[in-house]
């Protein structure tokens, strides 16, 4: 981490979507400030580095708006400083973290306690409350003083509001001051003591199955409520099967405000790796089968899928190193993110480098109603550079998050963060 940064990028291709911008440029950030964005040479002085960036890309920093920092309650796991070190080094200059710490992020003090920690990082903390009390699916948590205290989303993430009642409450509540609420999709009726999705290969591997169905029940339920009470905002997060990524494109085509996102890990990944009983492949939702992912894809592809967002959820070796049924859900993210996006999505030509962007760095934002990242002279630096071609083997000791729970270590990536740079600060990628 370098402060004060006064770096010269030569021959970069940036690529702002927002500004339609995809041309080469001379890119000069001094203290925090681009000093200079043109084809043209800038007049550098002595002390500034130079780097040929002939074969990296600048985005606006990419915001990651689902990631699990476990500060307060569960540091042994990460904390608000690690996870922070771990997104930049993933090439994430924003993040927003998710409610399920202990104590939950249902008051201001916690978000207070949050914000603090987050002072003078480079990366940029937004914060999620939680829907209902503790997280509990019933009471509904004081969203309008989290509002004032600056939350950006409200979820109850890990857990589904299940009655209709109290997400009913929720939208109404969320709507005076027209914030989203989003929501893990799940019928816990149908998932109690899952291990994985529910197909053949659980038949076959005898362990306990989370059917397509559960999720795609409360996508549709949620999907009604919203429409019914005024088409208020809604988020399904971390979509996984082939049915609610139809829900929400009907949607859409209905002119509902509907977002969603989709992780790395559920268009990379399929069931069939659950049969290396590898706890770092255990999730949730869990991985689904091929057909799944297609349609997931093909969501990426048409719009339906509006942003990528890793799931991030450290655990402890401890934690993972159970029996497959007993473990944790959950994986870090963060760190491959970037990698396993290009290489899934742009080597493989289902997405161009600028919608990858769109759907990394300016979709969030817009979702959050966070102001949009400008690649111009005068601006202060936020921004993502990464080599798409560079090839890489993912290495997890080389993390910057406290836990190691990824499935892609010793996977070889094309498609690398190099720098990210915010706050005037920089940091080079360890990775």
């Amino acid at each position: 981490m370098e402060d004060n940064l006064n770096i010269y990028f030569k021959n970069i291709n940036l690529i702002s979507p927002e500004q339609k911008i995809n041309k080469k440029v001379n890119l000069w950030v001094n203290d925090g400030i681009i000093k200079h964005c043109s084809n043209k040479e800038a007049e550098i002085d002595s002390k500034t580095k130079v780097i040929d960036a002939a074969k990296m890309v600048c985005s606006p920093g990419w915001l990651d708006m689902h990631v699990h920092l476990r500060e307060p309650g569960f540091e042994e796991r990460e904390d608000v400083k690690s996870g922070c070190e771990a997104a930049a080094n993933g090439g994430f200059s924003g993040i927003v973290c998710m409610p399920n710490t202990d104590p939950v992020i249902d008051n201001a003090p916690v978000v207070e306690y949050i914000k603090s920690k987050a002072v003078s990082l480079l990366t940029d903390v937004h914060i999620c409350g939680s829907i209902t009390q503790n997280l509990d699916g019933k009471h509904i948590s004081p969203m309008l003083e989290l509002i004032d205290h600056g939350v950006v989303m409200f979820s109850d993430d890990g857990k589904s509001v299940i009655e209709s009642s109290v997400m009913k409450l929720a939208f109404e509540y969320a709507a005076t001051k027209d914030l989203i609420i989003a929501q893990h999709c799940e019928d816990h009726t149908l998932t109690q003591n899952f291990a994985m999705n529910e197909g053949f290969v659980s038949i076959k591997l005898g362990l306990k199955g989370y059917p397509n169905i559960a999720e795609d029940m409360i996508v549709a339920r949620d999907l009604m409520l919203a429409d019914y009470l005024g088409n208020r905002r809604y988020h399904v997060c971390h979509v996984s099967t082939i049915g609610a990524v139809r829900l929400i494109r009907e949607a859409k085509e209905r002119g509902l405000r509907i977002s969603c996102e989709v992780t790395p890990h559920h268009f990379s990944l399929d069931e069939e790796n659950i049969k290396k009983y590898n706890t770092d492949y255990k999730m949730n939702p869990p991985l689904r089968t091929n057909q799944d992912i297609q349609a997931l894809i093909e969501g990426l592809i048409d719009g339906t899928i509006d942003c990528i967002a890793s799931d991030h959820a450290p655990h402890t070796l401890y934690d993972k190193e159970v029996e497959f049924e007993k473990a944790p859900n959950g994986i870090v993210g963060l760190e491959t993110s970037l990698g396993v996006t290009l290489t899934k999505l742009y080597h493989t030509g289902y997405l161009t480098i600028e919608k990858i962007i769109e759907k990394c760095a300016v979709n969030p934002r817009k979702i959050l109603k966070l102001p949009q990242i400008l690649v111009k002279e005068g601006e202060k630096a936020n921004l993502t550079i990464f080599a798409p071609d560079e090839e890489w083997v993912v290495d997890k000791k080389k993390f910057k998050s406290k836990s190691k729970n990824t499935p892609f270590d010793g996977f070889e990536l094309k498609g690398k963060p190099k720098y990210t740079i915010n706050n005037g600060k920089i940091y080079q990628s360890a990775l």
